[in-house]
């Protein structure tokens, strides 16, 4: 049921009226998923998502029952502003009165959108650790959803979010060492914040007042921009990654520019007790650096992004870290960058003590295609040919998984630089050749040809046909165009930060993946921009069917299980019926099979029995759902209804004997205050 507890403000710091703290001193084991918790982003270093425990089986998932909700921690500003009381449901309502209290607050002129409640919950020690899409950071009773503490560090106030994805977190990270225990996560307004877990309150000794400005000594950096297209500033959306006593912090840094000048997206690891640089990695090299020569015509000079704003994963034996890195700004038109660019859009690893580069494998050359490896590396040990192998796999937004030796970098597989279209839009030079994993084959359909249009009856194909005729297409990898070019998978994956699975027992690989696409047009900056770019992105014009009709053939979700001990796939299943899609008029009468479609960028769990994810309809009354999948043959086992549409990945821990599954959902209408639940067998 709904959690009420009340609420009492200390400085910036909230705790429950009468709730009592265990004392839980940090001296027994590492916190881990063998023991019931789940201590990171994707509940290990190795990104895997698995947890071993089998309490809930596919036998009795129908049976899960909602054990508490409680709601986002951005509920507590109706308390900053109103001095007191319960927390407020209505985000309209708290987001309304900070807007009519500065209106001009805000440098889109909006403001924040709390909806972006994508934090996948950690657990430790019987508490679950969140924060919200404002940047406040929560404690929650694992059995009940109590609120233990709640810290906002009242990053809302600089006004500034820098991101298409507006006022978004996916997490926080949690360490100790044995005797203290501290919470990190990353502000909207760039900085890094610890503070103490057991009560929420800043850490004196970390950064300044218990926080660290990540924009400081960062080139071009300026806090406050309120230059929607041009802001020099930039955010922290997803968790940093705690490794060896190192915080390491993503970033980022707007995609929707106008100028060529940007923020340069470099890596950076901090002291964990003091907040003090320990090294920085420029994904942007100098001169003199390894890789400055593929930034043609001084183009490193003014270039920016190339980041992680995804996850990260880390194996702490090798002492190696593992970073997804983004493309370059702006993302569409690289004429201004000749060259590979690297390390955009790359698999990078680094040295944890030094941030020194071990190796590197660059997934896409030149990006043109907002091609972000999306997702944290899963790492994972496999047997290829008799031989065992520690390696790395990278899912894409481009639908392959690109599959190293994580101590080498040698691909598992052989990578072939096969030549792709070139670029017709002036000033721009595509590269001639870009890098295709031979195995795994694609999880997700790559390109467009007429054979790949829906031809569900021929009306529709004609209809599809039509759509199509004033558009570039052609295989994965076509450049944008002024004409406007249709992209698939579009910028939205394919694969995404919902990321893959890992089971540790079989070496298989489980990922959900979205039929998208998308039409992507250059054209000349409009004179009021005053920009310096020849070209900017814009979609004006679609190829979308009326009544909502697909373009192109299902699934339009699916999930993908994939032995990566030999590269082939073992099964695909569209996710979710698609009533949506089958019951468009057009398409009713023909009874369509799944289609897919029902999924959102929720990511996958695995446990020692399922396979479990979760789906926006085929509950009751064809309401959002858990469902729980067989781990061998896909097939659906059970489902548990959800109280709203699932926005985080789910996880699973285990406390008082009992199992339970949590997950951040959006109750209808959207303008309620979104909850973390937590499901359990009865």
């Amino acid at each position: 049921m709904m959690s009420d507890s009340r609420w009492r403000l200390i400085g910036v710091v909230v705790v429950v009226v009468g709730a009592v703290l265990s004392g839980r001193a940090q001296t027994g084991p590492v916190p881990s998923t063998s023991r019931g918790e789940w201590p990171t982003y994707g509940g290990d270093l190795a990104s895997t998502k698995y947890s071993p425990l089998d309490q809930i089986t596919g036998d009795n998932f129908a049976s899960l029952k909602i054990a508490w909700r409680t709601k986002s921690p951005d509920a507590s500003l109706s308390m900053t502003l109103e001095g007191g009381g319960e927390w407020q449901a209505d985000s309209k309502t708290i987001f309304g009165e900070l807007n009519r209290i500065n209106p001009k607050r805000w440098r889109d002129g909006q403001p924040p959108f709390i909806g972006n409640f994508k934090a996948t919950p950690l657990m430790v020690n019987g508490s679950l650790y969140v924060n919200s899409p404002a940047s406040v950071g929560a404690a929650l009773d694992a059995k009940t959803g109590a609120v233990r503490w709640v810290y906002n560090p009242k990053s809302y106030e600089a006004g500034t979010t820098t991101m298409s994805a507006r006022w978004n977190q996916r997490g926080v990270a949690y360490w100790t060492d044995g005797t203290e225990e501290r919470i990190y996560w990353g502000t909207g307004d760039g900085y890094l914040v610890s503070v103490d877990a057991k009560t929420g309150r800043p850490v004196p000794g970390f950064g300044v007042n218990g926080r660290v400005d990540l924009m400081e000594g960062v080139p071009r950096a300026k806090r406050g921009d309120r230059d929607y297209l041009n802001a020099l500033t930039y955010s922290v959306q997803s968790p940093p990654l705690v490794v060896r006593d190192v915080v390491i912090t993503p970033a980022s840094i707007s995609s929707l520019v106008s100028k060529k000048e940007q923020i340069p997206g470099h890596i950076r690891a901090f002291d964990v007790r003091t907040g003090k640089v320990k090294w920085t990695f420029k994904t942007i090299p100098s001169p003199g650096e390894f890789g400055n020569e593929t930034w043609e015509n001084d183009s490193w000079s003014y270039s920016g992004k190339v980041t992680v704003w995804s996850m990260m994963s880390a194996d702490p034996e090798l002492g190696y870290v593992y970073l997804p890195t983004n493309t370059v700004a702006p993302d569409y038109y690289g004429g201004h960058r000749l060259g590979d660019n690297l390390f955009a859009e790359s698999v990078l690893c680094l040295d944890v003590e030094t941030g020194k580069r071990v190796w590197h494998f660059q997934t896409v050359h030149h990006g043109l295609w907002d091609y972000d490896n999306p997702a944290a590396p899963n790492l994972l040990d496999v047997n290829v040919n008799g031989k065992p192998i520690k390696a790395v796999a990278q899912i894409t937004k481009q639908g392959f998984v690109y599959t190293f030796d994580r101590v080498t970098g040698a691909p598992v597989w052989p990578m072939e630089e096969r030549p792709v279209p070139p670029s017709d839009v002036p000033g721009e030079r595509a590269a001639l050749t870009q890098p295709f994993p031979t195995r795994p084959a694609a999880f997700e359909y790559q390109g467009v040809t007429v054979d790949d249009l829906v031809d569900f009856t021929p009306e529709i194909r004609a209809m599809a046909e039509k759509s199509i005729q004033a558009f570039k297409i052609g295989p994965l990898f076509t450049p944008p165009s002024t004409q406007g070019t249709i992209q698939r998978p579009g910028t939205g994956g394919g694969g995404n930060w919902s990321g893959a699975a890992v089971d540790p027992t079989t070496g298989r690989l489980y990922v959900p993946s979205r039929h998208a696409w998308a039409v992507n047009r250059v054209v000349p900056p409009e004179p009021e921009l005053k920009s310096n770019l020849r070209y900017v992105q814009r979609q004006r014009g679609t190829a979308a069917l009326p009544q909502g009709l697909p373009l192109f053939k299902p699934p339009y979700s699916r999930m993908t299980a994939i032995d990566m001990n030999t590269g082939a796939h073992a099964w695909m299943v569209p996710t979710g019926n698609g009533d949506r899609t089958r019951n468009i008029p057009l398409l009713k009468p023909l009874n369509l099979p799944p289609v897919g479609g029902d999924a959102t960028l929720s990511g996958p769990l695995l446990t020692r029995t399922v396979l479990v994810h979760a789906l926006t309809a085929g509950g009751s009354d064809n309401g959002p759902r858990l469902v729980a999948y067989d781990k061998a043959t896909g097939k659906t086992l059970g489902s548990a209804d959800l109280p709203g549409t699932p926005i985080g990945t789910p996880m699973t821990y285990s406390v008082a004997g009992k199992q339970y599954i949590a997950l951040t959902v959006q109750p209808q209408p959207t303008g309620e205050m979104p909850e973390v639940v937590a499901l359990t067998l009865p």
